[in-house]
């Protein structure tokens, strides 16, 4: 019973420590302002990322597929960007901009259709 309720301490102490960063809880943080709008999502053809005032033109976009193969990527990302998708195939993909370090700054994912 006494390795019982450690287990169960240990397990609620990893609990909190993922639920606060900084020293406050994650549920009551603002939450961060998008810097990628994406559209249109599902897409067939062509998909369009536009970057939103405070990106770093230094970032990198990186399209991933569920393998978590890169199939596409883009240095020194511009305020409009449009991705042709006739080399993707269906399904989901998840993109990623990067800062100058390797850091993930945002990401999110998208469909395509076909």
């Amino acid at each position: 019973m006494k390795g019982f309720t450690l287990t169960i301490l240990m397990a609620l102490g990893l609990h909190l420590a993922a639920s606060c960063q900084d020293g406050v809880p994650v549920s009551t943080r603002e939450p961060m302002a998008k810097l990628i709008r994406f559209y249109p999502n599902p897409a067939t053809t062509i998909i369009n990322f536009e970057f939103q005032k405070g990106y770093d033109k230094t970032y990198s976009f990186q399209i991933y597929n569920l393998l978590g193969r890169k199939v596409y990527e883009l240095k020194n990302v511009a305020t409009n960007n449009q991705v042709n998708l006739t080399d993707f195939t269906r399904g989901v993909y998840i993109f990623q901009l990067r800062d100058n370090i390797g850091r993930v700054i945002e990401s999110g994912k998208f469909q395509v259709s076909k």
